[in-house]
């Protein structure tokens, strides 16, 4: 690994954290769910949860994390709440997700021996 001015290091370490809990975010399976179906358009919560199979009250507690941590935004319209992803950076790390674990020919975990 080449060597980074010290400026730079500093900059990487501070940015770590953010990086961090970015991941810890998505690292629920619900959230991560949502997140996909997100990526299509905003959604309904009631469309989130016939399409995805996760019952109101554990939908509502994971986009309320989501919410919460700035990366997804919601309206209401009359008795229904829409959402939509509110930070780029959720559509790119689906998109990059996506590539290695869904698309035909991605490797798939080896189950242990």
């Amino acid at each position: 690994m080449t060597e980074r001015p010290f400026d730079e290091l500093s900059d990487m370490k501070e940015k770590v954290g953010d990086a961090s809990a970015f991941l810890k975010k998505m690292s629920n399976p619900d959230r991560l769910l949502v997140c996909c179906a997100l990526v299509e358009g905003e959604r309904s919560v009631r469309d989130l949860e016939e399409t995805l199979g996760i019952r109101q009250p554990g939908l509502s507690q994971q986009i309320a994390e989501l919410r919460e941590a700035g990366l997804v935004t919601g309206r209401k319209e009359g008795k229904h709440v829409f959402y939509r992803l509110a930070d780029p950076r959720v559509q790119a790390f689906i998109e990059t997700m996506h590539r290695l674990f869904c698309e035909t020919g991605a490797p798939r975990r080896r189950s242990p021996a």
